[in-house]
């Protein structure tokens, strides 16, 4: 689909609500894995999330203190010209700026502040008003998987792919953190099988290590990854779910390794290299006569027998042809060469430069 490239070998780096408000440490957080991912050379977005927040909480509940997401959200609370600040800071270290609207006044200041890529958060999976107006911005957008059912994602990608807008689908569970044992990367797989048309992703939550997970999930054909980042800072404790820098960088590195490691993509035979094909052919068995063969004889499996080394211009087991024409004499236990039957590569031509300097030189 066209557009769809930008999510190829995308890093997705979830800033959340870890800047707590605070400018200067939105700043820091974006700065730091900023470095670590031109440091590594990736792909990297820096992903902010945005709300009306005088309009997303109800004035009723808004001295609560007993609601966790209320408090959050208003004690994380930041004015737009902050955002607007921070999106401008993920534009100078060369990230790609994507963020999450969860209203509709959201969407409207992603393309005020002309985010790239917006994200629709495995919450608002079935909130229609929501998606519809994220679909008329014509923008990239990833949604997660976390929570749903088929039918939910079905609907999300049929309704974007009808309209061309470029949707990346990320597996994702929605456990905050995440236990290896609860991963189901083969989800990947699922995904990858049913909506061919779309990039897979991968959205984790997990807390053990850096390295595993997204070298299987890039080996199972996901393209794009998300994590929530942080640093340590102010005090303020790091969730476990979120990776710090130098756990960023462990996982970029573990992406470059596995992308070593799969080598070409997966939707074509690869193409050995010719230090590969020259170490197998000096294992392939040669062609040598079983007892005195005369001019005018019919090569055929009768009369020679296979063993290594393949001489050079020998026929190999690969290669005979039973019934060929013998034309000189060849000693028992000789090696049969294309030289000594009827065959166009027998002549010097350039057939036979093609086999001269294949296997050892003849004894």
């Amino acid at each position: 689909m066209k557009g769809a490239d930008i999510f190829q070998d995308l890093f997705v780096l979830e800033l959340a609500s870890n800047h707590w408000g605070d400018l200067d440490r939105g700043l820091k957080i974006i700065r730091e894995c900023g470095q670590v991912a031109r440091f590594n050379g990736v792909r990297a977005a820096l992903k902010l999330q945005f709300r009306d927040v005088d309009t997303f909480v109800h004035q009723d509940f808004r001295a609560r203190d007993d609601i966790r997401y209320v408090k959050k959200t208003l004690d994380t609370q930041m004015p737009w010209a902050s955002y607007a600040r921070m999106v401008e800071a993920v534009r100078r270290f060369s990230m790609i700026t994507m963020a999450t609207p969860f209203d509709e006044a959201s969407v409207d200041k992603c393309v005020e502040l002309g985010v790239q890529i917006i994200k629709i958060a495995s919450s608002d999976i079935k909130d229609w008003v929501l998606i519809e107006k994220i679909a008329k911005t014509g923008k990239p957008a990833i949604m997660s998987t976390g929570g749903s059912s088929l039918k939910d994602v079905d609907d999300i990608v049929g309704f974007f792919n009808k309209r061309g807008i470029p949707l990346a689908i990320n597996h994702c569970v929605s456990l905050y953190p995440s236990e290896d044992s609860e991963l189901e990367l083969n989800q990947i797989d699922f995904l990858v099988d049913r909506y061919p048309d779309n990039v897979i992703g991968y959205s984790t939550h997990e807390y053990h290590d850096w390295h595993s997970s997204v070298m299987m999930a890039y080996a199972k054909g996901a393209r794009t990854f998300e994590r929530h980042v942080d640093i340590e800072a102010d005090g303020i404790p790091v969730s476990p779910y979120c990776s710090r820098p130098e756990q960023i960088d462990t996982w970029f590195k573990a992406f470059k390794k596995a992308q070593e490691m799969c080598g070409a993509p997966g939707t074509a035979k690869r193409i050995p290299p010719d230090r590969e094909v020259r170490y197998l052919d000096a294992l392939v068995r040669g062609a040598y006569a079983k007892r005195d063969l005369k001019a005018g004889e019919a090569l055929s499996v009768e009369n020679v027998y296979f063993a290594i080394p393949l001489q050079q211009g020998q026929i190999s087991c690969r290669e005979l042809i039973d019934a060929e024409v013998i034309v000189t004499d060849i000693p028992a236990d000789a090696p049969v060469l294309f030289a000594a039957i009827d065959s166009p590569y027998g002549a010097e031509s350039e057939l036979s430069r093609t086999i001269r300097d294949r296997g050892i030189p003849v004894a």
